[in-house]
């Protein structure tokens, strides 16, 4: 009797670029090729086609996107481009004309469709091979969950409309389903993300859809009620400082959701958020920071900000140091103004000079610094539930709920002890530093 061998499947490697919402649609592409049948390649080597999710907000991620490319056909010379790039595919085929596609961001039928052009699926797919929650980019104890597309905002530093297109609400069921799915994974944390996650459901004018036999009300106050019903940290991302947020700090104080903001601000200025065309009510986003803190005095608010944009004076400068001494956030990201391609700030006039944009950047670190700095040394001698990321020998590396994964803060943990990533456990505080702190387990 004749042993028949099955070939092995073709493999496809992947390589992502941006931000968290960009690494959900990865995760969707992935899944979608695991589902079919293909094999993920873990280097360039052992693929058949290499698949690129490309970045295009600023001009620093276009040219890392491109040289990803590039080292793609270098590499491997078989590579699909799609993500957020995508949508400048004149750029793209310029650069490197011979890649052989381009697709635009969350393209994935037109994605699938240039692989299957270039390497046939299998003939018998093993869905069984992909788990219930899909394929994951993050580690398996937490996970992104995308509960909306595209913006409706047409801030003028920013490109993202042009890419992703106006805001596509998911149904508030089919959010929930997944985020089930997660969880019961063993998913431990689940970041909720958007471009604007606090206009969650706007686009469907806040429609009463029916999950589980329930009527529920599609907006952001009832996805993170649901939500924080399962045993999980759910955490709120790109929250833009809208009336409905006061909504959620409750949630927050009776430990629904975690009390953690994502809110990026951007400027403190009157005449530079005009500029941007950005939300301008400094004093009330003070007056309501307040009001939110008396609510739930654990809350931990991140934020972003831009120094140097065109027309910024040293007037403009010091209102935001102002703000930012007022504010007393917990953890800031700061980006000295970049032009991006497209952008409607281009034409604005009187650009700040890139050596005025980095002094200011550095000026605005400093003030920043100083306030997490005496944050982080006020949580020393604090008990706090931590999350573990990493096991390495002779070390744990944790975060607390004030920290989100890649961007803020992490808990470390000196020793040996028998702790898995994902296991929860409570620590005492007994050091902290610029960025991070140190910590014992509680007995």
């Amino acid at each position: 009797m004749t042993t028949l061998t099955p070939s092995p499947a073709p493999a496809i490697g992947f390589v992502s670029l941006g931000c968290p919402k960009a690494t959900v649609d990865s995760e969707r592409i992935l899944t979608q090729l695991r589902a079919e049948g293909y094999a993920i390649a873990p280097s360039y080597e052992g693929a058949d086609l290499v698949i690129v999710n490309t970045c295009g907000f600023i001009d620093a991620a276009v040219a890392e996107s491109l040289e990803a490319i590039g080292e793609a056909l270098a590499e491997n010379g078989r590579v699909v481009v799609t993500g957020c790039l995508g949508a400048r595919a004149e750029l793209i085929w310029q650069a490197h004309p011979k890649v052989l596609a381009v697709t635009g961001p969350q393209a994935f039928a037109e994605v699938m469709a240039a692989v299957h052009a270039q390497v046939p699926a299998p003939h018998d797919p093993f869905t069984s091979l992909v788990p219930p929650q899909g394929v994951k980019l993050t580690p398996r104890h937490y996970a992104y969950l995308k509960i909306a597309e595209g913006c409706n905002h047409r801030c003028t530093f920013c490109i993202i409309p042009s890419l992703r297109g106006d805001l596509v609400s998911r149904p508030i069921g089919e959010v929930l389903d997944e985020a089930a799915r997660l969880v019961e994974a063993g998913v431990r944390e689940i970041l909720i993300i958007a471009q604007d996650t606090s206009a969650y459901g706007l686009d469907l004018r806040y429609r009463t859809d029916i999950w589980c036999g329930q009527p529920l009300r599609t907006d952001i106050e009832t996805l993170a009620r649901r939500l924080g019903e399962h045993q999980a940290w759910i955490r709120l991302h790109y929250v833009y400082p809208y009336p409905q947020v006061d909504r959620l700090i409750p949630l927050m104080a009776e430990g629904l959701i975690l009390p953690y903001l994502d809110m990026p601000l951007q400027h403190a200025s009157p005449a530079i958020l005009k500029a941007m065309r950005r939300p301008a009510a400094t004093e009330a986003v003070l007056e309501r920071l307040a009001r939110w803190r008396a609510i739930c005095p654990d809350l931990v608010m991140r934020s972003t900000f831009i120094v140097g944009f065109p027309g910024e004076t040293e007037a403009d400068f010091q209102t935001l140091l102002d703000f930012l001494r007022q504010a007393r956030l917990d953890r800031v990201g700061a980006f000295a103004y970049s032009p991006v391609a497209g952008a409607a700030a281009n034409a604005l006039p009187d650009p700040v000079p890139e050596a005025l944009r980095e002094e200011r950047l550095a000026r605005f670190m400093a003030v920043q610094a100083e306030i997490s700095r005496e944050k982080l040394a006020a949580r020393v001698g604090q008990r706090q539930i931590v999350l573990v990321d990493e096991v390495h020998e002779g070390r744990v590396i944790a975060r607390t709920y004030a920290d989100a994964p890649e961007i803020d803060g992490k808990v470390i943990i000196p020793g040996e002890w028998e702790l898995d990533p994902g296991d929860f456990i409570e620590v005492e505080i007994t050091r902290s530093g610029p960025h991070d702190l140190l910590g014992v387990p509680v007995e």
